[in-house]
């Protein structure tokens, strides 16, 4: 008789997790969720975060010359542009009262701080919606210092929504591999940059991505440590001005992809389903390393409401039942008006926005919320 196999055959983490998503986000996401699939098993799009500290003026011009534009400058101009609609319109409003003739809300309306929430030094470059061009490795300049950090421009957006002011003394909390932590430097705006990460390993990518592309008297102002941050609050409690909990996840586009390092391989069943407890423990942390009146944003590169609004959720009622400590959800929904010309939001999230893969817009899944402790 031939050799029975006493195991039945491997089932690979990446349809595990396919079966896992398709089950959950075809109820979350409805009709949505075949094209954000397929995105999600498409290659990913990537943006060319600039490095300031770079002596690389000719970049954007070659860039432009690809046919590549900064999303965030094209951004604020649009905000600009509203600004001045909505001073226009107040003016034409004030006669249209004499008349007695109905108002309308003009989009800058909503958002009173659309260029301030923008008006950052951060510049990524992206290629058009479509166009799935690759941005070539960078080249580093006469210091050795490289020209642009490649990542997924979706990521940004946490960043972009943090709207470090000067001298804030800010908090990455969840910092490694480190574009985020770059992205956060490249404001130029960090008093002090605190960036920690529970995992020695990544810490050490971390500090890579710091000497590729930060000088050392930049440098010297971020304290890197490998601390677990759940426990951040005992460490250094109520001290920081702006709070980025940027937190591990399903890793949804990686876990659908990649056999490499799965959270959906049989042995971390349990580490995954206990991620949005993880998660939750790291944004109470965050909320209780922020000053009163500072500010918090909290992310995700998953699809996963468990992972995204719920733990908001969560981390309000803890916050106010057992802290005493009330918070204000901000609305972002201007992010949705300023980026869609380059990202795919979701329309239907309850709180924070979310940006979905699409084929003609790759980028995330990136969910971000962001809080104000009051």
């Amino acid at each position: 008789f031939p050799h029975k196999a006493a195991t039945a055959p491997r089932v690979s983490s990446t349809r595990l997790a396919l079966h896992h998503f398709d089950r959950s986000y075809s109820l979350h996401l409805g009709a949505l969720w075949p094209s954000v699939r397929a995105g999600l098993l498409c290659e990913q799009k990537y943006g060319a975060l600039l490095n300031n500290f770079a002596a690389a003026d000719h970049v954007p011009r070659e860039l432009e010359l690809l046919n590549a534009t900064d999303f965030v400058s094209e951004a604020s101009q649009k905000a600009q542009q509203w600004q001045q609609g909505s001073a226009v319109g107040e003016a034409a409003r004030a006669c249209q009262e004499g008349s007695g003739e109905g108002r309308s809300v003009t989009q800058a309306e909503t958002s009173p701080l659309l260029c301030a929430s923008i008006s950052s030094k951060i510049k990524c470059y992206t290629f058009p919606r479509g166009d799935i061009t690759r941005f070539c490795p960078a080249r580093p300049d006469a210091l050795g210092l490289l020209e642009y950090y490649l990542m997924d421009a979706a990521s940004l957006l946490p960043v972009l929504a943090l709207n470090v002011q000067p001298d804030d003394f800010v908090l990455d909390l969840c910092a490694a591999p480190g574009g985020k932590t770059l992205a956060l430097l490249q404001t130029g705006f960090c008093g002090h940059l605190a960036a920690n990460d529970v995992s020695v390993s990544r810490t050490k990518r971390l500090y890579q991505i710091l000497h590729s592309y930060v000088p050392k008297e930049v440098r010297d102002t971020v304290s890197v440590t490998s601390y677990d941050g759940r426990d951040w609050d005992q460490v250094e409690g109520g001290t920081f001005h702006k709070v980025l909990v940027d937190v591990p996840c399903t890793t949804d586009r990686h876990s659908a992809m990649e056999e490499d390092n799965n959270i959906f391989h049989k042995r971390r069943t349990k580490e995954r389903q206990m991620l949005p407890m993880l998660q939750l423990q790291l944004l109470m942390a965050g909320i209780l390393a922020t000053k009163p009146g500072g500010e918090v944003v909290y992310s995700t590169c998953s699809l996963s409401p468990l992972q995204n609004e719920c733990v908001v959720e969560r981390a309000l009622d803890i916050a106010e039942a057992q802290f005493n400590i009330s918070i204000h959800v901000e609305d972002l929904s201007h992010f949705r008006m300023l980026f869609q010309d380059t990202f795919s939001f979701f329309s239907d999230c309850q709180l924070g926005e979310l940006v979905l893969p699409h084929l003609t817009a790759n980028f995330g899944p990136m969910y971000f919320c962001k809080l104000r402790r009051m």
